[in-house]
């Protein structure tokens, strides 16, 4: 396995790929890698013959006090986690190699980003798409893989691809969970022994709303209703959102007569909790 920081060595070592061709997994990350991304890993591995795996913690992405200081960072750690797993190449940029000066070109994103995380964290998506599409271009994969469990970064990836043209086949891989049911993430680590101790009550409250979809219940407002309830009755937690919409396109519904996303954050005294379900018009689970 390769550790690289240059942009020129890591377009080189791509070209000769391409050139012999083999197939290219890119699974992109900020690091500190836990079994969600390894789970994105295996299903690289599976598919292709080359993966690259990135780890770089993107400033766009952040917002004013959000927490890009304290984001978790182990790089030890993500290297053997990725070697031990069969990752290829690791690229691994600075700042200053991502963003050598200002961006001359600022990108947009219209649609999926008013609602759920986009509601709450203005520019954060513009900051994503923006990193994305550099690495598209160093990296040039034939698929790339994302976690479910950032349900609206997925939807607004699959926005891009498609607008933009890129080659690249999306795979969107089902979120990986903890024994209890809470779903994986770097940040779990900065939730107190409490904290941790209901925070799996974030995923029953979802599948309560889906038991009620289940159970005939079509109207939006009655499924998320009963899902704060059941939040506020089991949680100390202060629930940012909970949003039912179309998936992907993050619409709002009338009634559930399509495949549709239930989703929530949750903010707990240093991170915010975020989970979500997928599933279609007669309660069937999708991806979550």
């Amino acid at each position: 396995m390769e550790v690289l920081k240059n942009i020129d060595k890591v377009q080189n070592i791509v070209s000769k790929q391409l050139r012999d061709g083999k197939t290219i997994g890119f699974v992109p990350t900020m690091g500190y890698l836990h079994e969600g991304h390894i789970r994105l890993i295996k299903e690289a591995r599976k598919e292709n013959d080359f993966i690259i795996l990135s780890i770089f913690v993107n400033p766009l992405q952040f917002g004013e006090g959000e927490d890009l200081d304290t984001y978790p960072r182990d790089e030890e750690h993500d290297r053997r986690m990725a070697e031990e797993n069969g990752v290829d190449l690791i690229f691994l940029p600075s700042k200053e190699t991502m963003y050598p000066g200002p961006l001359s070109i600022e990108m947009a994103v219209t649609k999926r980003t008013d609602v759920l995380c986009g509601r709450s964290r203005p520019g954060h998506f513009e900051g994503v798409v923006t990193v994305l599409t550099k690495l598209f271009n160093i990296i040039r994969p034939d698929r790339v893989y994302f976690g479910m469990k950032d349900a609206q970064q997925v939807a607004v990836v699959d926005a891009l691809i498609h607008d933009y043209n890129f080659p690249i086949k999306l795979v969107a891989v089902p979120t990986v969970r903890e024994k209890d049911g809470l779903a994986k993430s770097s940040r779990n680590v900065n939730l107190s022994t409490d904290e941790r101790k209901e925070a799996p009550f974030i995923q029953q409250a979802l599948l309560t709303g889906v038991q009620l979809m289940k159970d005939g219940k079509k109207l939006p407002e009655e499924i998320m209703d009963a899902v704060r309830k059941f939040l506020e009755s089991k949680t100390h937690g202060n629930i940012d959102y909970i949003e039912l919409l179309s998936y992907p396109e993050l619409e709002s519904v009338q009634t559930i007569n399509q495949p549709v996303i239930l989703a929530v954050a949750v903010y707990y005294k240093k991170v915010r909790l975020i989970d979500n379900i997928v599933f279609d018009q007669n309660g069937e689970i999708i991806k979550g």
